[in-house]
C-alpha cells in the first residue's frame, strides 16, 4: 500500500505554484506534492529528498513525468543543495518545503520514528533502506549521552514541555541501569517523569522533539531558508508547511524579514542594511487544513503553510 499518497494542504498549494513553470519540491518525499504540481500544469518539477526509500517512490509513482522530462529527482537534503552538482546555480519559479514526516516513515518500525512497542530509536532521516549516508547519532545515541542540562533544552525547546527537567533525570536515572534501545524504553521513561496519564499525544510530541534533535531539523531549516530565496527567480514563490512551532517561527521571522525595508537595529540612527524588501509574505496569518481535510488525514491537523514572494525585478 502506498502511504505517501496524502500530500497536506495540497489545493492550496496549487494555487500558490501552479503558474511556475519550475518548482524545487525539496521534502518531495512519495512524489504526492510534485504530482499535484505537475497534474495541475506546471511544467517541470526537481524533487529532492535525504530520503532514498522516499525518493524511489517518487520516481515510480512520477515515472510518466520523469520520462517526458518533466521530472527529476536527486538524492540530498534541501539544507545542503549545494552539494547537487546538477543543481549548481540553477534558479526557479517556485520552491516548496513540507517539512513533515510521512505516514510511511511514521509506520515503518524500523525507521524508529514511531512510539509503537518495540521501535528501534534510530530517527535519523537518512537511514532508510537504500540510503547512502546512515551516518550520524541515533536517537539512542542522544539518550544514552547527553548530560541532563542538554536533555532538558532538547526536550523544553523542542517539545515544548514544562517538565522536561524532570523527564531528563529520569532518563539519566533509567540508563545507568540499562541504555536506552527501544520506543518502549522512552516511553515508560515518560511515563515515570509525567505520570501514569501520560498519553499518545505527549508520546507523539516528545518523540517529534527527539527527530528534531537527531536530524538537526531546526538548524538546517535556518541555514535552508537563505539559500532557497537565493533560488528563486524574480517572482518566484516561496512556500513551507511546518508541523512545529518552533519551525514555524523560524518561517515566520524569515519572511518578515526579507519583507521589510529596513532590518538595521531599532535605535541605529543611519540605516546600513539594504534598505529596500525582497518580496511580499502572502499569508499574513498560516493557512491550516480544513476540517474535513484533518478527517481524512489526522495528521495533517497541525500543518501550517506560509508563503512568500520575491518582487519582480
Amino acid at each position: 500500500m502506498d502511504t505517501y499518497h496524502a500530500p497536506v494542504l495540497a489545493v492550496e498549494v496549487i494555487d500558490l505554484l501552479k503558474s511556475a513553470k519550475s518548482v524545487l519540491d525539496g521534502t518531495v518525499g512519495g512524489g504526492g506534492h510534485s504530482a499535484a504540481l505537475l497534474e495541475a500544469g506546471v511544467a517541470r518539477v526537481t524533487g529532492v529528498d535525504r530520503d532514498a526509500e522516499a525518493l524511489h517512490v517518487a520516481r515510480e509513482r512520477l515515472e510518466r513525468f520523469e520520462e517526458a522530462g518533466r521530472f527529476r529527482a536527486f538524492l540530498a537534503n534541501f539544507a545542503d543543495l549545494e552539494t547537487v552538482d546538477a543543481l549548481a546555480g540553477e534558479t526557479f519559479d517556485g520552491v516548496l518545503l513540507d517539512l513533515g514526516v510521512s505516514s510511511r516513515q511514521l509506520d515503518a518500525e524500523v525507521r524508529g520514528f514511531t512510539f509503537r512497542e518495540g521501535a528501534p530509536l534510530d530517527m535519523r532521516m537518512g537511514a532508510g533502506e537504500g540510503a547512502t549516508d546512515s551516518s550520524g547519532d541515533t536517537a539512542a545515541d542522544l539518550l544514552n549521552t547527553l548530560d541532563a542540562r542538554r536533555l532538558t533544552s532538547l526536550f523544553k525547546d523542542f517539545g515544548d514541555e514544562p517538565r522536561a527537567a524532570r523527564l531528563a533525570r529520569e532518563i539519566v536515572r533509567r540508563r545507568a541501569t540499562s541504555p536506552f534501545a527501544t520506543s518502549d524504553d522512552l516511553v515508560r521513561a515518560i511515563r515515570g517523569a509525567l505520570g501514569a496519564r501520560s498519553g499518545p499525544s505527549d508520546f507523539a510530541r516528545l518523540f517529534q522533539a527527539l527527530r528534531i534533535a537527531v536530524n538537526g531539523e531546526l538548524e538546517g531549516l535556518e541555514r535552508a531558508l537563505p539559500v532557497l530565496e537565493g533560488r528563486l527567480r524574480p517572482g518566484g514563490t516561496l512556500a513551507v508547511i511546518t508541523y512545529h512551532s518552533g519551525e514555524d517561527r523560524i518561517v515566520k521571522r524569515a519572511f518578515r524579514d526579507w519583507s521589510a525595508e529596513c532590518v538595521c537595529p531599532p535605535r541605529q540612527p543611519v540605516c546600513t542594511c539594504r534598505g529596500t524588501s525582497l518580496g511580499t509574505t502572502l499569508t499574513r496569518r498560516p493557512v491550516i487544513p480544513s476540517d474535513a481535510e484533518i478527517a481524512r488525514n489526522t495528521r495533517a491537523r497541525s500543518a501550517k503553510l506560509r508563503a512568500w514572494r520575491k518582487h519582480d525585478g
